[in-house]
This record gives structure tokens, sequence and C-alpha cells, in this order.
């Protein structure tokens, strides 16, 4: 899923943001590693009969600030030092925001889409047993993730419960509403996008009443992201998903691509829209950019002929370093993902809340409190973007790493 060692760039970024803020040596070793990586293996019975023995991993990074938290992915190309990875990035996400959480991550090797629902669910339950010593709702709490969705939330919750031996609904985040999930949960990535979208425009003077908008990926992120910079009053000029994108500069209603899509499969060919590919589409003229499909789709072969003013990073890792450099020298503002994605670990933090008090929330107060703490969080770093004169993505890492450094030295750790 990475063209690079993903542990590799999470230390150069580490190493990158250490000499910006004159980072404390002893602070900096320490951050380096994961506190913590745990390696299962799971024995499955295959719908043949067979046992086939399944590799997985979970990744604690850092607990300063409270609980490890982080997804689990189920993938063919998950590593133990792509997990590693990840669950640094996952300290970096919820410290930015203020959570009180450390970062994890979990994942298991295997191809969801060669397995029945029957042998995903023994898979599921193998796993969160394995590594049910180390979780918990004060230790680590997983999450959905790359292939993993509420299903299997419900199915781990359940699976920490019966080792228990009483329900634990905090055990885990993302799951169904029935059993503890919270409201919003499926908005809350998009939304949360929306949201520190709206606090940008304002820091770049940008007219959302009058502002095109190019989403590139129409998954849950893309779709809640394109839905709700609409309802701001945005024009969505462009959209795309994995078979290509479609292009209006006078705009596109974003719930009729969506039924279009369910009927056909795919945005493409959707009536009076201009077929383009997902490459192009990048480049097409409107003012703010929300890449929310894949990795490295902003690089140094088309970062200088990117013609949006603003971008928003809904997926992971969309931007490369080396665009980065160009982005910020033509005066691009890249908010980056682990403050721009970040609602949905918001409101997981929110369903853990819901669930240690026994206490549920309305949507409208879920999105009431995301608004508040991703407002607050892009203040924080757009106030170390002015003060270091550095890209929004330093900035947010040194907000990042500044909290998770404050609360060790607090601790006595250094």
């Amino acid at each position: 899923m990475y063209e690079r060692n993903p542990y590799e760039m999470a230390l150069e970024q580490l190493n990158k943001c250490a000499k910006i803020m004159n980072l404390d040596p002893n602070a900096h070793e320490i951050l380096k590693y994961p506190k913590r990586v745990l390696c299962v293996y799971i024995p499955v019975r295959m719908d043949n009969g067979t046992i086939k023995v399944f590799k997985g991993f979970r990744s604690q990074h850092n607990d300063a600030l409270g609980p490890f938290k982080g997804g689990v992915r189920y993938h063919p190309n998950v590593t133990m030092e792509e997990v590693m990875a990840l669950s640094m990035w996952m300290t970096w996400k919820c410290s930015v925001v203020g959570l009180p959480y450390g970062g994890g991550k979990g994942g298991v090797i295997c191809n969801p889409k060669e397995m029945s629902i029957g042998e995903i669910e023994r898979l599921s339950r193998g796993y969160f047993y394995a590594i049910s010593r180390i979780i918990g709702p004060e230790i680590d709490i997983p999450a959905g993730d790359v292939n993993t969705s509420s299903r299997e939330m419900a199915w781990f919750m359940d699976e920490y419960s019966k080792w228990k031996g009483y329900n634990v609904p905090g055990a885990v985040t993302g799951k169904p509403v029935n059993i503890g999930g919270s409201e919003g949960r499926t908005e809350s990535t998009g939304l949360g996008v929306a949201i520190v979208g709206r606090e940008a425009a304002k820091k770049l003077n940008i007219d959302l009443k009058n502002a095109k908008v190019v989403v590139q990926g129409f998954g849950n992120v893309g779709y809640y992201s394109a839905y709700f910079m609409e309802k701001l009053g945005c024009k969505i000029v462009g959209i795309s998903d994995s078979r290509g994108g479609i292009y209006n500069r006078y705009g596109l209603s974003v719930d009729a691509v969506l039924e279009f899509k369910k009927k056909t499969g795919s945005v493409v060919n959707y009536p009076g829209a201009e077929v383009v590919s997902n490459e192009e589409l990048l480049e097409r003229e409107c003012d703010i950019l929300i890449p929310a499909a894949l990795e490295n789709q902003i690089t140094e072969k088309n970062a200088n002929r990117i013609k949006a003013k603003l971008i928003l990073e809904g997926a992971n890792g969309p931007t490369t370093p080396e665009a980065d450099d160009i982005l910020h020298k033509k005066g691009v503002m890249v908010v980056p993902d682990i403050l721009a994605n970040a609602g949905g670990v918001s409101v997981s933090y929110f369903e853990w809340v819901q669930n240690l008090q026994g206490y549920y929330w309305s949507k409208e107060e879920v999105f009431d409190k995301l608004d508040k703490l991703l407002v607050k969080a892009f203040n924080r770093v757009y106030e170390t973007y002015c003060n270091y004169n550095v890209d929004m993505r330093m900035a947010a890492y040194i907000c990042a790493i500044s909290r998770v450094v404050d609360a060790m030295k607090t601790r006595g750790w250094i």
C-alpha cells in the first residue's frame, strides 16, 4: 500500500520536526519506537474444513496522554513496519486534536475479498482473543480501518465481552448504534474535513458561497466531504471514484451523483458532465481540492499543475513530501491528514466517552462537540504555522509532538 517503508517515512517526519522545534534528544529517542508490538498467529477453520493460520499485529506507540487508540486493517500487504508507522501517526493525530489518547494500530495479513463472511468472523474473533490481554477500555481501544467496519467491531466487542464475562462496549469504537455505537460516526470524517475547510477558508479569504470544490474519491469520506461542503454553499465541480472522474464547472448535485453511482457502479458518464481521469481531475480549475482516495496522489510530477488555493487531505498520505515543498512555495495551503480527517477518531472518542458513562448523545450534540473540538485544534495549528513559518503539516506535527512530550515530562519519563 506504500511505495516506501512506512516506518522509515514516519521516522523521517519525526526527525524533520525534531530539528525545527529543537526537540529534547531524550524525548526524540523515546518517540522513535513503539512501546510494544505484539505478533499473533490465528488458526482459522476455513469453510472447506482445513485450518489456515493467519499472522496479525498490534502496535502500541505511546500512551503518555492516555490509552492507545487506532484501527485494525485486513489486507494482504499488512506488515509489522506498516502498523508501527500507523500507530505513530495515530499518536500525532490524537494529540493534535487534543484527545486523551496515544496511538495504536493493528492489522492481519489476509484478503477478505476471497473469504466468506463466516471465515472473516472466525478470523476476527480469533484475532481479538489473541490480543485481548493488551487491550481494553483503559488500555487500548481498537476501531475499524481498511476492510473492517461496524460488523467486525461488533464481533470484536462481543468476543472481548465473552472473555471478560460481562458487556464491555468501550473495548472498541465504530460499533453499530444498537450496541453502543455513536450517532454521527458514519458522517464524522467527511464532516471534519468540511469543518477544517470552513476555518481554513476564513484565513485565506475564500468565499465559500462562490468556491469551486473538486473531490477525488467518492467513498464514505469523499461523499460526506462533498455533501457538507455543498451545505456550506460551495459548488462541487468535480468528483471521481476508482473508475474515473467527472467535471462540470457549473456544479454537480452531490446526492444526484451518488444515486447515479448506486445505479451504475461509478460516477463516470454522469449526464451533463465531462469525463476526466483521476489524474486530470486533480489539475482542474478549483478553489478547494479534497483528495479523499489513496496515498501518493499529489507528487512532484503534478504539484506544479495544481490550481487549488486550499487542499484538505481527506485521505491518509495523499501528498508526498516533495509535493508539499512545491505547494508551500506556490502559496497553496495543505491542511494535513492528521488534522483534516481527524473527525473520525474524534467521534470514536465521543463513542468511548458515551460507553463509559452509559449515557448517549443525539447526532446534533455529537456534531456540535465535533465542531468545537476541530475549530480549537485548527486554530492551534494555524497559530503554530504563523509562528514557526512552516507549512501546515509541520505545524500540526509540532503541536502534536509538543503535547505528547509535555505529558512525558510531567509524568517523569524524561
